[in-house]
């Protein structure tokens, strides 16, 4: 089984905003073959469809290990993929990895304190500007949402790629380094 995670913030406030780039990836994977099979106990949105399982934890992100943990400990995957932002990387920039730090991402940090850091990720840029939190916290520019539905379609055909596949042939076949496709 392979649990596929992407990171966000809950509630339609955030709904839109750069941090939930994560969450906008599982939504764009999400199709009718899926199930819900949530619970109060994963702490999350969760579907699953044969051996895959899409997570949206509904913590905060700063708790998202909470629901990462739990669907894990539950399942046991023998696989986890997590989708999230990177700031560090330019905005529509696509980066495949195993393991490493959490680059200062809370998400990452909390997942990797409860779990450890043995999983794959997937990063997407969304660039960087002014204060940290206010940026990844705000809505994306209407430049920027130009190229999101793009964005996200080139994410979901990686990672439908990377289900069937490795970490490192993905990251050599969909590895974009300089930012909108």
């Amino acid at each position: 089984m392979t649990l596929i995670v992407g990171l966000g913030n809950p509630t339609s406030k955030y709904e839109n905003t750069r941090h939930n780039i994560g969450f906008m990836l599982i939504d764009a994977l999400k199709n009718s073959n899926f199930t819900d099979v949530s619970s109060s106990k994963f702490q999350g949105e969760l579907f699953k469809y044969s051996n895959l399982l899409l997570l949206k934890p509904t913590t905060f992100m700063n708790l998202s290990g909470n629901s990462v943990k739990a669907v894990n400990d539950f399942y046991k995957p023998q696989r986890i993929i997590v989708i999230h932002d990177d700031i560090d990387l330019p905005f529509g920039a696509m980066k495949f990895k195993k393991g490493g730090s959490s680059g200062g991402h809370n998400g990452i940090r909390s997942i990797d304190a409860l779990i450890g850091n043995d999983y794959e990720r997937v990063r997407i840029g969304i660039g960087r500007s002014g204060n940290a939190a206010n940026f990844v916290l705000g809505e994306f520019s209407p430049e920027e949402k130009e190229h999101l539905a793009e964005i996200l379609e080139y994410g979901a055909q990686a990672v439908n790629e990377l289900i069937k596949s490795d970490i490192e042939s993905v990251a050599q076949k969909f590895t974009i380094k300089k930012g909108v496709l």
